[in-house]
């Protein structure tokens, strides 16, 4: 797959291949032997589903028990397919907590 997604993204991005500077291929497993919350290589951190959108992993919404200790995750709201929103969230969180 790595050279179909590099020559999708050259088509778009013309000299982009010639940039590689080196590779480094995981497959699922790889993900799951290297860091075992990565069930079959899964990096959203478990269940996607209408309960876990919103109150994965904790009910804490982004705080730890710790005081001043926030979480910013795949793991965290909405999930790791939403790209940013979980550190916006966060950073949300802890402006809110220190207003």
């Amino acid at each position: 797959m790595s050279e179909r997604i590099e020559n999708q993204v050259e088509r778009f991005a013309p000299g982009f291949k010639n940039l590689i500077l080196a590779r480094k291929i995981s497959s699922p497993s790889d993900l799951e032997n290297h860091n075992a919350n990565l069930v079959g290589g899964d990096i959203n951190g478990g269940a996607q589903n209408l309960r876990q959108l919103f109150i994965r992993p904790t009910l804490r919404f982004y705080r730890t028990p710790v005081k001043g200790l926030y979480m910013c995750s795949s793991s965290t709201p909405p999930g790791g397919g939403v790209h940013g929103m979980c550190g916006y969230h966060a950073a949300n969180a802890v402006l809110v907590d220190n207003m």
